[in-house]
């Protein structure tokens, strides 16, 4: 019934037109069409940049951060060479525990990544399990952490020199 509307021949193309491109705008959509006629740089989407020769890296380039064991409840530093009888020295909570391990997960089967034969009950209290690994954490104070006024006034002296 179309042809029978007057401009129905031309409703008809607008149609089409407003199909293969939703909005009118100049640059919507202008990437699906080909890099020659938008002017891209011929790259494609997934390959990464090329980096210049001295440029900075990422933020993980430089690690000056100190590995060390937490405890999970309270937070406390703690030795990496667990014991099965060590409990922390601020809260007293056991450290030889499913909590304290690197292979809890909540999410798999027994709440361990390691393939245990049965779930533990208690997974904040001591057990004897002989996958146990403490989890190690980067301290995030880190290794060049300024601690007084004077310090961090000389290390911004160093950097930007003062004349």
């Amino acid at each position: 019934m179309l042809g029978a509307v007057p401009g129905g021949a031309r409703r008809r193309r607008d149609e089409d037109e407003m199909n293969d491109r939703k909005y009118r705008q100049k640059g919507y959509q202008d990437g699906a069409r080909g890099s020659s006629e938008s002017g891209g740089s011929g790259r494609p989407f997934d390959a990464p940049p090329t980096r210049m020769e001295g440029a900075p890296r990422g933020r993980g380039a430089e690690r000056n951060r100190d590995e060390v064991f937490r405890c999970k409840r309270c937070g406390e530093k703690g030795p990496f060479e667990i014991a099965a009888d060590s409990t922390c020295g601020k809260c007293g909570s056991a450290l030889h525990a499913c909590v304290q391990c690197r292979h809890f997960d909540t999410l798999a089967r027994f709440q361990c990544r390691q393939p245990i034969p049965a779930p533990l009950a208690a997974k904040s209290s001591r057990n004897d399990c002989t996958f146990y690994e403490p989890t190690i954490q980067l301290d995030l104070k880190g290794r060049t952490a300024v601690d007084t006024p004077d310090a961090a006034r000389s290390a911004f002296d160093k950097l930007f020199g003062k004349k």
